[in-house]
């Protein structure tokens, strides 16, 4: 007997490509049980199954940067903050934070199908009675290309795992101009925006030019160091929450249309913020 649940819970995180460098993830998770139905006729109480799975998956690869420890120019060494994450290529970047900021993989590259298999064996290490297998699958949400932007990002204020510097989201973006979507104006977003940083400029350190952006704050899990190719990120005058995002691009986008300008802008998955702006 299987139980299925589709859409259980969604991930939120960064990953790092041998093409691409730091990815911005949103992943819908899907479940499938097998095993044998109890006395109650059922397999697994669809009211313990979320917070079971849910539980398991905030605890390990959620709001992380995921690491592949095998692949060329990747090092992990320990340092004061805890571990100290250097890449070469595609181009380089140096993170320092505390262990749980990174999901540490023994492999050579990162892909959606292998990060179930991954959670899927966690999961069965300890399951649930008269389970016998457990198929977790990572999708990620249809949105049409050009309506879609992927970043990175930190939040040092706040008190859940949003505060890790390096995690990311891969989400849909609208702006209508007087009442009109305007698709260019969103493909001219999504490009900018792809495989961004999103930089707050208070934690920026050091020189505020040149070609490396160096990023540093405390935060209640510890403290978190960031350095990377200025190209490679954008510097926004607030904290870099999916509110302070959009009225950012709707602010930005004003400067440069005239016209009223309304943007949504989605955090991952089915949830996100809007922002008008006018001139």
């Amino acid at each position: 007997m299987s139980l299925f649940v589709h859409g259980l819970s969604a991930l939120d995180l960064s990953w790092w490509c041998g093409e691409r460098g730091l990815v911005g993830a949103s992943w819908h998770v899907d479940l499938l049980l097998n095993g044998e139905l109890g006395e109650d006729g059922m397999l697994f109480d669809f009211g313990e199954v979320k917070p079971w799975v849910k539980q398991h998956v905030d605890g390990t690869v959620d709001h992380t940067l995921l690491v592949p420890t095998k692949m060329a120019g990747v090092s992990v060494t320990e340092c004061r903050e805890g571990l100290c994450v250097r890449f070469s290529s595609p181009w380089p970047m140096e993170i320092r934070a505390p262990r749980q900021a990174f999901t540490l993989l023994p492999w050579q590259i990162i892909d959606a199908d292998r990060i179930g298999r991954y959670l899927s064996e966690q999961l069965m290490k300890r399951p649930p009675a008269r389970v016998t297998d457990i198929q977790l699958t990572l999708r990620e949400e249809p949105i049409p290309e050009g309506f879609c932007y992927g970043y990175s990002h930190g939040l040092k204020r706040h008190i859940g795992n949003c505060q890790r510097i390096a995690h990311g989201h891969r989400s849909r973006l609208y702006i209508w101009r007087d009442g009109e979507l305007d698709e260019a104006l969103i493909q001219h977003w999504c490009e900018r925006l792809a495989d961004i940083y999103l930089a707050d400029r208070e934690d920026c350190i050091g020189a505020e030019d040149g070609d490396t952006l160096s990023l540093a704050y405390d935060a209640p899990q510890g403290h978190f160091r960031m350095t990377l190719p200025r190209q490679r990120a954008a510097i926004l005058p607030t904290t870099t929450t999916v509110e302070q995002i959009a009225q950012w691009i709707a602010n930005e986008t004003a400067r440069m249309q005239p016209g009223r300008i309304r943007v949504q802008a989605f955090e991952g998955i089915g949830k996100g913020a809007i922002a008008e702006a006018h001139r």
